[in-house]
């Protein structure tokens, strides 16, 4: 929902799609960029219905200007994922789905899960990879504290701090210890802080992953 994590899905499908056809080609793509404060407000008074019914109406738009396939560029807003599938026909790419399928390529079983506290606390998004056969752990309550801050107050502003990286290892350090096998970066501007080599266990990064799945659903005919 940020801008900095959008520009980050729109570098990495025009970078795949240039990866697979070659030469000048890039994505035919239409993006509806929203007004990031006016979304965390309503995270932040759980109106998610209104959120659910504002993130329907740019689905509505997206299909109107030609979109044949839309990707939610956000990990928390995958709540209202069903809104948006109810109002347009064409069909939305799920990330919870395009992660947890990953994260049994890998032949792993249990995962950390790295997120906003709605992400991370909240049964939306745990459930739909447990769906896949997965289990899914949460940092402790004053981790998942630092988590979501880290994330609201600096990452989507575009601050990246080394102190905020090395608190995140330890989170996910605490996570490898009670048994996850992986970690998933279930927030798109984790990505911006958390590279392989702060972790013990395999990253899965949730933006790489699903702009992947975009253009390979896109270019699959």
């Amino acid at each position: 929902m940020s801008w900095e994590s959008s520009a980050l899905y729109y570098e990495l499908i025009n970078e795949a799609v240039k990866e697979r056809l070659g030469g000048l080609h890039s994505a035919r793509a239409v993006l509806a960029s929203v007004d990031f404060a006016e979304i965390e407000r309503m995270q932040s008074a759980g109106a998610w219905d209104e959120a659910g019914e504002a993130l329907a109406g740019e689905a509505r738009r997206l299909e109107a200007a030609g979109a044949e396939l839309i990707v939610l560029c956000t990990n928390t807003m995958h709540k209202v994922a069903g809104a948006i599938e109810a109002a347009v026909p064409i069909p939305l790419l799920h990330l919870g789905d395009v992660t947890a399928e990953a994260v049994r390529a890998a032949g792993l079983g249990t995962v950390g899960l790295l997120g906003t506290r709605f992400t991370m606390e909240q049964d939306f998004y745990r459930d739909r990879m447990a769906g896949h056969g997965l289990t899914v752990l949460v940092p402790e309550e004053k981790d998942r504290d630092d988590v979501h801050r880290i994330i609201y107050e600096e990452l989507v502003l575009g601050e990246v701090r080394e102190e905020s990286r090395a608190r995140y290892a330890e989170v996910i350090a605490g996570l490898a210890a009670r048994g996850a096998e992986g970690v998933v970066l279930g927030c798109t501007e984790i990505e911006l802080l958390v590279r392989p080599e702060d972790s013990p266990v395999p990253v899965f990064p949730t933006t790489r992953l699903h702009a992947t799945a975009a253009v390979d659903r896109a270019l699959a005919d």
